[in-house]
């Protein structure tokens, strides 16, 4: 695979939503002949995305360009793109940092515009019940294994790279759903961010975790300031080690590396897990707005890359064989359990497998996501561990009007640290049973750390969650409750912690206390 840091950024165009270039006569005669060619279907564009000014392009180049966009278009028996029939379907799981509903426009937002979201919406399914963690961490240890955070243990969130002391994610006492489409003969990747090993203590944990090629930003990690970068001059980890790409705008290094990916497997199924770095802080200008550096300019720079990705697709005659599915790790109430803070955007698209235009209610959560692409893929489930997440291709495949759930859930959020025992340093979870949510697709229930219900909620008639009803009378709300509260029954009295061997403790991660006390020690004897 090509170095993550080559040149040549802008080799690819996004998708988008324009119905007409602003570009020269010229251009706009040439569109106007696609277009016409196409009868009623427009061929769409995104503004930022395709710069067609006479000055900026040879005609050439343009041409080039127009052939490649008017490849994506489809017409009632035909499909202009190249097939390749394959027996498995491409998996791509596309993950936002910190975005909630309230910023993606095909869900209604006023403040930005998400063109490239809103096109794969409107040709596949849009989810409105849709669950994360609250969360980071315990929302990727859910994605990864299938398993609610009282069972995988990272409830809490925990920098492993900043705050070390031995803490991993460890693939001895975890499943990872890249281990098993690996096995079932799928190329992996996975690009953007991971935060859950530190790299220098362990920088092969991905192949073994299930990942072929890797190309992700460190983490911040202790002792290491160029680490702190994920956005401009980025602190890079890929096979090749881990180092600075000065100059260079880190997303659009981990997208590059996608689509690279994607051209050089293209004949083989493969599955990537793309957890974008975008949109989580710091505030950072952008390639196409090096003025201001706010969360509108960060989103739509994140739709443009989506773009580029489904654009990628569709030049290398895949698209109509791959599953993308579109999301975010935690909504804007980042850390609660209210909706804003875990029912996420989330979309699925494939033009030849997932039917278009469907709005649905069916409930589904990040457990989810492992046996559905086990159930995509053909993989096996893992052995040896409880899955607490249930399938839902059947739904996106057409073959089923709604998920198997009748409930989701939500829990965790908030730090925690490490804490020195006699077997050494270990992280626990900061309460023995977290506080969760309960819902399904009218009520909502509220559990508390002490395993008691506390609230009830209507979310049809009261979506901003303000009316506590726990105490109503009505049947049909005393028959909700009482549904609930058994699901809430059914879990573990205790909440697990992070499961792992420790590793063994590095010199940054003696605390001042601790080497104040080496010293004192070290004089001691000399005395």
């Amino acid at each position: 695979m090509r170095n993550p840091g080559d040149a040549d950024l802008d080799s690819r165009s996004p998708i988008g939503v324009e119905d007409k270039l602003r570009g020269n006569d010229t251009h706009e005669f040439i569109i106007d002949g696609l277009l016409a060619a196409a009868g009623s279907f427009r061929l769409h564009f995104w503004k930022e995305g395709l710069k067609m000014n006479a000055d900026a392009q040879s005609r050439r180049q343009f041409l080039k360009t127009t052939a490649l966009a008017a490849g994506s278009l489809v017409m009632p028996g035909l499909s202009l793109a190249k097939k390749t029939p394959r027996d498995k379907p491409n998996i791509i799981f596309i993950m936002v940092d910190d975005l909630g509903k309230e910023m993606v426009s095909c869900y209604g937002s006023a403040q930005v515009e998400t063109p490239n979201i809103d096109v794969l919406a409107e040709g596949g399914m849009r989810f409105t019940n849709a669950y994360s963690m609250p969360q980071c961490v315990p929302t990727r240890g859910t994605l990864l294994t299938g398993q609610y955070p009282f069972r995988h243990g990272w409830v809490n969130h925990y920098d492993v790279p900043r705050w070390g002391k031995g803490c991993h994610f460890s693939g001895k006492y975890n499943p990872c759903f890249a281990n098993q489409v690996k096995a079932a003969g799928y190329a992996t990747c996975i690009s953007g961010k991971w935060q859950i090993n530190d790299f220098r203590i362990q920088p092969k944990i991905l192949n073994e975790l299930g990942f072929d090629e890797y190309c992700v930003w460190t983490g911040y990690e202790k002792g290491n300031p160029p680490s702190d970068k994920r956005y401009w001059n980025p602190y890079i980890h890929t096979a090749q080690g881990s180092k600075t790409y000065k100059g260079q705008f880190g997303p659009d290094i981990y997208n590059r590396f996608i689509l690279d990916f994607i051209e050089e497997h293209k004949n083989q199924p493969m599955m990537i897990y793309y957890p974008m770095n975008l949109t989580h802080g710091p505030l950072t200008t952008t390639p196409h707005n090096k003025e201001t550096s706010n969360k509108k300019v960060m989103v739509e720079y994140m739709d443009y890359l989506v773009g580029k990705l489904i654009n990628a697709l569709d030049e290398n005659g895949i698209r109509d064989n791959t599953i993308v599915i579109w999301s975010t790790d935690n909504g804007s109430a980042k850390g609660k359990t209210l909706e804003r803070g875990a029912c996420e955007p989330f979309v699925v698209n494939c033009p030849g497998l997932v039917p278009r235009g469907v709005v649905t209610d069916a409930l589904v959560d990040f457990t989810d996501l492992l046996p559905t692409f086990c159930d995509l893929s053909g993989a096996e489930l893992p052995k040896g561990h409880t899955i607490d997440g249930k399938s839902f291709a059947p739904l996106i495949l057409g073959k089923a009007d709604d998920s198997s759930r009748e409930w989701i859930m939500a829990m965790g959020g908030g730090a925690t640290s490490a804490v020195k025992t006699d077997g050494g340093w270990r992280v626990f979870n900061r309460y023995e049973y977290r506080d969760r949510v309960i819902r399904d697709k009218q009520y909502k229930l509220y559990i508390g750390t002490n395993r008691k219900p506390e609230k009830l909620i209507d979310l049809k008639a009261d979506p901003q969650e303000k009316n506590n009803i726990i105490d109503s009378g009505k049947p049909e709300v005393k028959a909700a409750l009482a549904k609930l509260k058994k699901v809430a029954a059914g879990f573990p009295e205790k909440d697990a912690n992070p499961k792992y061997d420790p590793l063994p403790l590095q010199p940054w991660d003696v605390t001042a206390e601790e080497k104040k006390k080496k010293q004192k020690g070290r004089k001691s004897r000399k005395i």
